[in-house]
């Protein structure tokens, strides 16, 4: 489970939100705590005026709405008797069981998740301390909850790994019609609230991989610069497609100078998971010494990561972004340093893939047989000039064996013999 806490200054904007939800038929009101009567049969004004009564008792502080969201793994189906318990369990670890809050089970993402809508003024006027309390109490709470209700746990793999939005399907929606508004209304509302861009390119490339996009019309138009901002629907090979509708005309009022705001704030907040971004990269860089770019894409989108190269017309490749949905943060390559720009990851691929660990294992294995072999070599050698060894013995010691014919002969003086005699010669040995 995933608590995100947001605070403001407007209730009626968070309670407006969640009961347009209901309208449009992708929320349901499960819980009231803290009302008197049938919840089911009081109106808009009568919800808000049960807040406004309490914000009126200290009218000082500016801050006093808060909106809050209990996010489940996408495997998990839970019936509403069982999401009431948790949502009161953790307003209570919160410290907010006794302020009056509305529960709201939301069906418009890819993931069930809660809206908790209350305020920070108690019935006696004080003001309940908002500082800190994702981690000095939020946290605590939802590992609580997380091990009592034995939900997927936040830091687990298969939590990181998904993005929780939606994506619009072009065969739900009728273009021009209400469906079509409300399903890009669904994506660009949680990705303006959930991640991390610092311009208009970064929230299209995150846009685009729930098939919406945000367009400025072309340059030198009017449109483009009075600064407006359309929507439209993507089909499956990228274009978009329908009738654009007016930024201005959602709820969420997702207007490029609304948008542009989000860009100064977002680029403090997503400085924290810049490195570990590079991390991840490097990781799956170092672990090939050639790699393709559909196997470089593949494994980073099994770490929660999309990869977007920017192609001009002609296809030549002159950008990249990451869009890492683990931190919900948008970086261009550059951003990241010189190594992550589009030129420097290119440079890299190549037409195999191979792995360097299995290269490392074959090269060890020749090594190894090469040893293996020189070794044998040498042992042959080695029986080799033993056997040379002793046959050369072998020679010596026949050798001596051998009599020695011309060595140690006497030769007796010849004496004269009678005539008619023959001579003879004796031979001493």
């Amino acid at each position: 489970m995933v608590a995100k806490i947001s605070t403001g200054k407007s209730i009626r904007g968070m309670l407006h939100y969640n009961e347009n939800k209901i309208t449009e038929g992708e929320a349901a009101l499960i819980m009231a705590s803290g009302f008197a009567g049938e919840i089911d049969q009081m109106n808009f004004n009568q919800k808000l005026n049960r807040f406004a009564h309490l914000q009126e008792l200290k009218p000082d502080v500016k801050t006093n709405a808060v909106h809050i969201s209990l996010n489940f793994h996408s495997s998990e189906q839970l019936k509403d008797e069982l999401l009431q318990e948790i949502a009161a369990q953790y307003m209570e670890r919160i410290g907010f069981a006794d302020q009056p809050f509305l529960v709201y089970r939301h069906d418009d993402a890819a993931h069930l998740h809660l809206h908790i809508v209350t305020t920070n003024i108690t019935a006696q006027g004080e003001r309940i301390d908002l500082h800190d309390i994702g981690k000095k109490l939020s946290e605590p709470a939802r590992k609580a909850i997380e091990n009592e209700f034995k939900l997927v746990k936040a830091e687990s793999r298969l939590f990181k790994a998904q993005s929780g939005i939606k994506p619009a399907h072009l065969e739900q929606a009728k273009y021009g019609r209400l469906p079509t508004k409300r399903a890009i209304s669904n994506v660009i509302t949680a990705v303006a609230r959930d991640y991390k861009f610092t311009s208009l390119a970064e929230y299209n490339a995150v846009l685009k991989g729930f098939n919406v996009i945000a367009l400025r019309g072309k340059e030198h138009t009017a449109m483009f610069e009075k600064k407006g901002l359309m929507y439209a629907l993507l089909d499956e090979k990228g274009v978009p497609i329908g009738v654009p509708i007016k930024a201005s005309s959602f709820y969420a009022k997702p207007t490029l100078r609304n948008l542009e705001k989000k860009f100064e704030q977002n680029a403090l907040k997503r400085k924290p998971f810049k490195e570990d971004l590079r991390k991840r990269i490097d990781k799956v860089l170092s672990a090939y010494s050639s790699v393709t770019r559909s196997r470089f894409e593949q494994e980073l989108k099994s770490q929660g990561i999309d990869v977007l190269f920017r192609e001009n017309e002609s296809g030549q490749v002159y950008g990249i972004t990451f869009v890492d949905h683990h931190s919900k943060t948008i970086f261009n390559g550059s951003d990241l340093g010189k190594a992550y720009s589009a030129k420097a990851i290119i440079e890299q691929f190549g037409q195999l893939n191979r792995v360097i660990q299995k290269e490392k294992n074959q090269t060890e294995k020749l090594v190894n047989a090469g040893a293996s072999q020189q070794k044998k070599g040498e042992v042959t050698q080695d029986a080799n000039v033993q056997g040379s060894s002793t046959a050369n013995l072998l020679e010596i010691l026949l050798e001596k064996s051998q009599p020695e014919y011309f060595s140690g002969i006497t030769r007796k003086k010849k004496k004269r013999k009678k005539r008619g005699q023959k001579s003879s010669q004796e031979l001493t040995i």
